[in-house]
């Protein structure tokens, strides 16, 4: 079986017996390791000693006093954030589970930088075994912001830090060749012919997805999405790729993202969008239950649609969460 995202830390973990992954001592001791929380030269000796205990025993208590005082703010924030993320992991029996209770509470607090580690490390353990680069790639939307690159004939995402600030209009590789370009950021564009690299490049982040409808980009990512859902809910689904919506009824949608919510909330009140709208619209998905037991009785029998926007900037967030809070289903199964 071949091996992806090493850099995620997966291997760091372990499974228990439904498959659910299972913080370690040596995945903590990650965490403290990072340059974040390394003490500088002119770190306070509180910051050292809580530094020095945290690796030696990552699970050791810490009140909130010892944080009080360190004699640096940045450092106490630092401390304050990695550590509400380790006791979120040690409350609950798997990685899964802990994520499933942070983004059902409502009130996360967490960085940005955590969250997408966790759903990057439990998105590599809902593929295990994948050996589709496409489905690969198209997962790296719930994890790593994409931007859209320029292109005549194809939607075509980047991933936005290796191409974000270094050139206004980043140039794919295989244009630059044909074309003479030069550029700062230069990606291949993820094909059959180019498939087997992604598996040397995984960690890097820069390769291309051509996310066009009807092409292998959105099938791939509606693969992901179902096996997202199964994973985490417990729950089988269908997701179709579509390339229109064609005045069908949205009895039930979920955005992917902030943009999608707010057009499907118009396309929900009978609105219609504009040509800027509607261009903003990358990708849309018919999902269908294999047990309509499971759906909530007043949008029984009717299709739920997904919707993938991009913002104004030409940027793609995508908010993996919505699509375990936002289905209309009766009881949400936690995962263990």
């Amino acid at each position: 079986m071949k091996d992806f995202w090493i850099a995620c830390g997966h291997h760091l973990l372990d499974r228990n017996a439904s498959g659910g992954l299972v913080v370690t001592d040596e995945f903590l001791k990650a965490y403290f390791a990072r340059p974040e929380l390394m003490p500088p030269d002119e770190a306070c000796a509180v910051e050292r000693r809580l530094h020095r205990d945290m690796l030696a025993n990552p699970r050791r208590p810490v009140e909130a006093d010892e944080i009080a005082a360190m004699a640096d703010a940045d450092a106490r924030e630092n401390w304050q954030f990695v550590l509400s993320l380790r006791d979120l992991l040690l409350r609950h029996p798997t990685l899964e589970a802990a994520y499933l209770a942070l983004v059902r509470s409502g009130t996360n607090s967490l960085p940005p930088l955590f969250v997408n580690h966790l759903v990057h490390v439990i998105m590599r353990n809902a593929l295990d075994g994948c050996e589709d680069p496409f489905v690969l790639r198209a997962a790296e939307l719930f994890f790593r912001q994409q931007r859209i690159l320029p292109h005549e004939q194809a939607l075509l995402l980047g991933d936005e830090e290796i191409v974000g600030g270094r050139s206004p209009t980043p140039v794919l590789s295989l244009m630059s060749m044909l074309l003479g370009a030069v550029t700062d950021a230069q990606l291949d564009v993820l094909s059959e012919e180019s498939a087997d690299a992604y598996w040397l490049r995984s960690d890097q982040f820069d390769m291309a997805l051509d996310l066009t409808g009807g092409g292998a980009g959105p099938a791939a990512l509606a693969q992901v999405i179902t096996r997202w859902i199964s994973h985490l809910l417990g729950i089988e689904v269908v997701v179709e790729p579509l390339t229109a919506l064609h005045n069908a009824k949205l009895a039930w949608y979920v955005g992917l993202d902030a943009e999608a919510t707010r057009l499907g909330d118009r396309l929900w009140r009978g609105e219609t969008l504009d040509e800027r709208d509607e261009g903003r619209v990358l990708a849309l998905f018919r999902l269908s239950f294999a047990d309509p037991g499971v759906v909530a009785d007043d949008v029984k029998g009717e299709p739920v649609y997904l919707i993938l926007a991009m913002m104004a900037d030409q940027k793609v967030r995508m908010k993996p969460q919505n699509l375990l809070t936002g289905l209309p289903i009766k009881h949400l199964e936690v995962a263990t």
